[in-house]
């Protein structure tokens, strides 16, 4: 199973591709969507660069060849706006795997930590470090990408999606099962 997790976000989007075969899992490709020049996030160049998203995931879609899609869940942020804005990249690598017929499943950023590290609320370098350990890789990836591959490790560790979790007998406390 061929598994491609994307991190969301207006200026840069991280991607990640594993393979799970046998229970094990294995790095092919990882990066990040660029799509900024250095100037900030303005609405009026939102358009081409919800362009740029879809564009570049139609393209590792195309290259890696994934059956299966992880993304990230927006959490709220305390600026409203940036919470938009970042929903609508959101959106944009939603529709690539979705018009491309690839299954999405939803992950919040505590369920991909609580998977990766063990810790729902572990720092960026610890995600890259895990899933450096995890995919046996050489070096840390940059953090966008850490996280869009975590996303896709949490997947690959049987996660079926935001809801579908197995949670008969757990109640939710603190944002994880118990």
């Amino acid at each position: 199973m061929r598994i491609l997790g994307i991190d969301p976000g207006l200026r840069q989007t991280g991607f990640g591709v594993i393979e799970k075969i046998d229970g094990k899992i294995s790095y092919i490709a990882s990066g990040t969507i660029k799509t900024t020049s250095g100037k900030g996030a303005g609405l009026e160049d939102l358009p081409s660069r919800i362009k740029i998203i879809l564009d570049g995931l139609f393209e590792v879609i195309e290259a890696y060849q994934p059956i299966q899609v992880a993304i990230e869940k927006v959490f709220v942020n305390v600026n409203p706006q940036s919470t938009l804005l970042l929903g609508q990249a959101r959106g944009a690598a939603i529709s690539a795997a979705v018009i491309s017929n690839l299954p999405v499943a939803e992950y919040t950023a505590l369920q991909v930590k609580q998977s990766v590290v063990g810790n729902g609320h572990a720092a960026k370098e610890q995600v890259q470090e895990m899933v450096k350990i995890l995919l046996k890789l050489a070096q840390a990836p940059k953090a966008d990408s850490a996280d869009a591959l975590a996303c896709a490790i949490c997947h690959a560790h049987g996660g079926q999606g935001l809801g579908k979790l197995a949670t008969a007998g757990y109640r939710v406390r603190g944002g994880r099962l118990v």
